[in-house]
């Protein structure tokens, strides 16, 4: 009876989980486009900002790991990645003499173990408060390293900076790292090692209980962790990863100035960026970082006010869709899964030619104005869109202020009748999800 019993106990089979075909579909997607990216967008420029998303990739997930998943508002991620961008520059220049036997490759994990040494001295102060009094000590320990940048001008280069030379030592294989192609495949190899590394994180028992301790800080006391250590800990894993980017663009770029590295402004670009692209997702700083390059690099070459722009762009997302672009993707591609996103197509058409209208006519206000305020005596001629505005003509200053009356106008309307569409078709799908519930 009991060999019985034993033996109906003991399987003769192993259990295996099924494959997640959908992970392993869009991980290889991913892999794919950092490998052919460089084969559709051949100029110098479009390879130049390709290595700057992916390693501004994995700034803005590290930062994320702060913000999305423990609910850490840092002013001062750009210390971490700044100053393992310093060690990383410094590494080189000693192996390029011979002093230390690291090769080009392993440079970026030098500049991540920086970034965590410094993440281990500063966040132990840091994370022993929460919200905005973390907020406050990390602004302050960023505006305290940066002043500290002019005292120590034999670590940071003063105002120069420091700069270094990738190609050093012996090349492998023909590989020198001194055509930018090569340190694009460089960046991408680490791109897409990190952010692994970073998604396994989110399902490890400490990714979990730092979610935790963002949701409810005080039940995770309770039940018997320290709060404090949680934070801690993840503030010294956000810092390994920061200093990895930072060390991927002293390598990019072969020089480090720590009046870009180090300010506030920095700071806030990552804050800022990681929140337009989602910060509540995994892959919304992805979606970060690519509009991080395209507005610092494209818009700030087409305008003068591509601030004002950013700034504007990131008051409408606050207000309409504060989960970021990823929020937008994920709730319209559950509506697509439920098979009514079609009665929205006419809905969105309607929103994006009102929005073109109203986004042209206050271009060409805003554009205008600038043009009288700083550019006055280049001309009265604007060039905007492949055409001239004459700021000298009121002609111009009336169809912009009609242009934009009309797309304002347009947009509530159009906004108006998207939700109403909106609102029904979450009524059909969340009466769907309860009778697939009672089945």
């Amino acid at each position: 009876m009991s060999t019985a019993m034993s033996s109906t106990a003991t399987p003769s089979y192993y259990r295996f989980k099924p494959l997640n075909v959908g992970r392993i579909l869009i991980w290889s997607l991913f892999a794919i486009a950092l490998i052919v990216a460089p084969l559709f967008f051949k100029s110098s420029l479009a390879l130049t900002m390709l290595s700057q998303i992916g390693y501004l990739i994995i700034i803005c997930l590290s930062y994320n790991m702060l913000l999305g998943q423990g609910g850490m508002l840092s002013f001062g991620h750009a210390v971490y990645v700044g100053l393992g961008s310093f060690i990383a520059v410094h590494a080189m220049n000693l192996a390029s003499k011979g002093s230390i036997p690291v090769p080009l490759v392993l440079i970026p994990i030098v500049g991540g173990l920086g970034g965590a040494f410094f993440a281990v001295l500063f966040g132990y102060v840091t994370t022993k408060k929460s919200g905005t009094t973390f907020a406050m000590i990390t602004l302050g320990i960023g505006e305290l390293v940066a002043a500290m940048a002019l005292m120590f001008p034999g670590f940071f280069g003063g105002e120069g900076g420091i700069t270094t030379d990738r190609v050093y030592g012996k090349g492998f294989l023909g590989i020198t790292f001194g055509p930018q192609i090569q340190v694009y495949y460089l960046i991408a190899v680490y791109c897409f090692i990190c952010t692994a590394l970073m998604f396994a994180f989110t399902g490890t028992p400490l990714g979990r209980m730092l979610n935790a301790v963002r949701d409810n800080p005080e039940r995770v006391e309770f039940i018997g962790y320290n709060t404090q250590r949680v934070r801690y800990i993840a503030f010294i894993i956000a810092g390994f990863f920061g200093g990895i980017g930072g060390g991927l663009a002293a390598i990019n770029f072969e020089i480090v100035n720590a009046a870009d590295s180090l300010n506030a402004l920095r700071s806030g670009g990552y804050l800022l960026f990681t929140f337009l692209g989602g910060a509540t997702f995994f892959f919304g700083p992805i979606i970060g970082a690519v509009l991080l390059v395209f507005a610092s690099i494209l818009l700030s070459e087409l305008s003068k006010a591509w601030l004002l722009y950013l700034g504007l762009a990131f008051l409408l997302m606050v207000m309409f869709a504060p989960g970021g672009v990823a929020s937008l993707i994920m709730m319209n591609i559950r509506v697509a899964a439920f098979g009514k996103f079609r009665r929205l197509v006419k809905p969105y058409l309607g929103l994006i030619v009102a929005s073109a209208i109203m986004v042209v006519g206050a271009a060409m206000l805003i554009e205008m104005t600038y043009h009288m305020q700083l550019n006055a005596a280049l001309g009265p001629k604007v060039p905007l869109f492949g055409t001239e505005l004459d700021t000298s003509r009121s002609t111009s200053w009336i169809t912009a202020a009609a242009l934009l009356a009309v797309g304002l106008g347009l947009f509530e309307v159009m906004r108006r009748k998207f939700v109403v569409v909106w609102g029904h078709a979450q009524e059909e799908i969340e009466a769907e999800i309860k009778r697939r519930d009672s089945l």
